[in-house]
């Protein structure tokens, strides 16, 4: 009588069975606090004229009219209807249940369109570019947040996806620009993220040196390494090292002419179409493959994994150079989309938001990937209004994708944990 070992399936820790009150508030508070935080808009500072939002692009179809509000009547249509959101999440809170996804996604929305009519009174907003810019803006933190999932999946904190994004924008530079092509670029940024992440797996996967403090290490080694560079190389032969060919943008025929869609998502550059490929990639092949199987039970249970012959170690590597070289996918958008050549310290912390959407999205591909586009957005939307002449501080403005991030993570999440096994070094035997 023989018998067959079978790989432990990993508890699902994104729905948790009971909410505990305190978390349950979260969502309420924020969100009466975000209400209250609207109203002060017209309390304080009540802003005459009308706003403008322009939703139709030259490639359409069709014309898509302008939507003209009257600015403080907006706002104040907006706040009752804030007030309301909050009082149903008040409500299903003291019921025992949770706030709906919906509802905090309706609301952020109205608390936009309520923020964008007060902030841009007398001006028009370009919704085509403030949502087509806010994707190619969250495409480095799309890749990062992937990665970042993938290692703590498999039990390894990847709190060095700062260092595979900048590295991978060095690598990208320098070898786009021998090799004379951006393609060339991008490959190198990949194999350079994934150096990284092996370095990360040598010192946390095989000495078990705490991994938190490898990555942050590993950050900063390489924020020095690439400044070090850049002065004494690519500075002194920029033309030569650090003047890479750029990807155009790809319309896709049809579909880039839909209203609204078209122009935000399918007439964007090739990164942007492999990062929909990634996403939907990682999130079938971590659910529906037997490797994504082993990577779960690896992050969450180590020992039973080990005793059925996976061999957990092996794994935690493998699964961590494929994070690795799909964050530096994530770091050759800034060298070959976003600007002609490399700067110090460009990435300018994006590795850390994307691992704030690690946590926003509950350790989950597409939940993360929809907390980087939120990022993406706000860090769009301070560019936006800057342009428009917001009365908005600039100071708040370079604050507000920070703020967001803090919002997000610490206002709306609820009860959720990281894989059980995430951090935690194992020894066999």
């Amino acid at each position: 009588m023989s018998t067959t070992a079978k790989v432990p399936v990993p508890v699902d820790e994104s729905e948790p069975a009971a909410v505990p009150l305190r978390t349950a508030l979260k969502a309420p508070i924020m969100l009466g606090v975000v209400t209250l935080l609207v109203a002060l808009l017209i309390a304080f500072k009540a802003r005459s004229g009308k706003t403008t939002f322009r939703l139709a692009a030259d490639t359409d179809f069709f014309d898509l009219p302008e939507i003209t509000v009257p600015s403080t009547a907006t706002v104040a249509t907006v706040v009752v209807l804030l007030a309301a959101f909050t009082a149903a999440s008040a409500l299903l809170v003291s019921r025992g249940r949770r706030t709906p996804v919906w509802l905090v996604a309706l609301f952020a929305v109205l608390a936009m369109v309520g923020f964008l009519a007060w902030a841009a009174a007398g001006k028009s907003v370009p919704v085509i570019g403030l949502l087509g810019g806010s994707i190619a803006l969250a495409v480095p933190l799309v890749f990062g947040a992937l990665g970042g999932v993938l290692g703590e999946r498999a039990g390894v904190v990847n709190i060095a996806i700062d260092g595979q994004l900048l590295f991978g924008a060095f690598a990208a530079a320098i070898f786009g620009t021998v090799i004379g092509s951006p393609w060339g670029g991008l490959v190198a940024a990949m194999l350079a993220g994934g150096l990284v992440a092996l370095v990360l797996g040598f010192f946390a996967i095989t000495y078990f040196v705490n991994q938190i403090i490898v990555g942050v290490v590993l950050n900063v080694l390489v924020i020095g390494l690439t400044s070090f560079l850049f002065g004494q190389v690519l500075a002194e032969h920029p033309d030569q090292l650090n003047a890479p060919d750029h990807f155009g943008r790809i319309p896709i025929p049809l579909l880039g002419q839909i209203p609204v869609i078209g122009p935000v998502l399918f007439r964007q550059t090739i990164l942007v179409y492999l990062m929909y490929a990634a996403v939907v990639v990682v999130a079938w092949a971590l659910y529906r493959t037997k490797w994504g199987l082993r990577v779960r039970a690896v992050g969450e249970h180590p020992k039973a994994a080990d005793t059925v012959g996976i061999k957990v170690n092996r794994t935690r590597y493998t699964t961590l150079l494929i994070a690795g070289l799909i964050a530096g996918a994530g770091g050759a958008t800034y060298t070959l989309v976003s600007v002609p050549q490399f700067g110090q310290e460009m990435t300018d912390g994006a590795g850390y938001i994307a691992l704030a959407a690690v946590i926003f999205g509950r350790w989950d591909p597409v939940r993360a990937t929809l907390a980087a586009l939120l990022f993406g957005f706000a860090t769009n939307l301070s560019g936006v209004l800057s342009v428009l002449g917001s009365p908005v501080p600039s100071q708040f403005m370079l604050m507000l994708p920070y703020v967001v991030t803090i919002i997000a993570v610490a206002g709306l999440v609820g009860a959720s944990r990281p894989p059980a096994a995430d951090g935690e070094p194992y020894r066999k035997g």
